[in-house]
């Protein structure tokens, strides 16, 4: 295994690229063009190298993997990878490629498919679009993840509120709903809005449906 110095900053969010193939020359050359354009890079032999030494990284990533690797096939090795809930943006590379086996990696989610020999301008765009990719993706993620730690924050009667008010009911009709006066429904909507972070709502609405909230019977 050839790992570049650089990407061992502890806390570094600078895009890194992973490169899986079992030819050390190959390896060597992607990493040197990497480096010489200032990507952080790592390299592995195989895949089962990855899964042993790759660590957890916050950085956006994507993976330069060869088709054909030995043991675990590049295009095997990215079906355990999305059975694995890894969502990393994959860029296939391979000296024995065809149509077929383009249309199943692309199919699968692959960012790109690259015939060796290839431009080196044509993988760095590729990455380019890679880290795009991953960046939408974890930003879609962290949203995600802090919209349901918000709604876990609500209490019953606030969910409650929450997907009445999400249903189109005004605040006199969740009151009769809930056998609550009306000043303590605007209370709970009030804090409900806050504690989802929503800013008008419109927004909480679109909340409640992104949770998949319903009106509570």
């Amino acid at each position: 295994m050839n790992r570049d110095p650089s990407s061992k900053v502890t806390g570094c969010d600078d895009p890194i690229v992973f490169v899986v193939d079992d030819d050390a020359s190959i390896r060597d050359a992607l990493s040197n063009l990497f480096r010489s354009v200032g990507i952080r890079v790592e390299t592995f032999a195989s895949a089962a190298e990855f899964l042993q030494q790759q660590e957890s990284s916050d950085a956006p990533s994507c993976l330069v993997l060869d088709v054909r690797l030995q043991g675990t096939s590049g295009l095997d090795f990215q079906n355990q990878l999305a059975d694995s809930k890894v969502f990393m943006p994959i860029i296939f590379i391979t000296g024995h490629g065809d149509i077929a086996m383009t249309v199943k990696a692309m199919k699968a989610g692959a960012v790109d498919f690259l015939a060796k020999p290839f431009r080196e301008q044509d993988l760095l765009d590729a990455v380019s679009t890679a880290f795009q990719a991953d960046i939408r993706r974890r930003d879609i993620d962290k949203k995600a993840t802090d919209l349901h730690t918000h709604y876990q924050s609500l209490t019953a009667r606030e969910r409650e509120v929450m997907a009445h008010a999400a249903k189109g009911l005004m605040n006199k009709q969740i009151a009769g709903e809930m056998n609550l006066s009306e000043i303590t429904v605007k209370i709970h909507r009030g804090h409900a809005m806050k504690k989802m972070h929503a800013k008008s709502f419109a927004d909480l609405v679109r909340m409640a449906e992104a949770l998949g909230i319903g009106a509570v019977r």
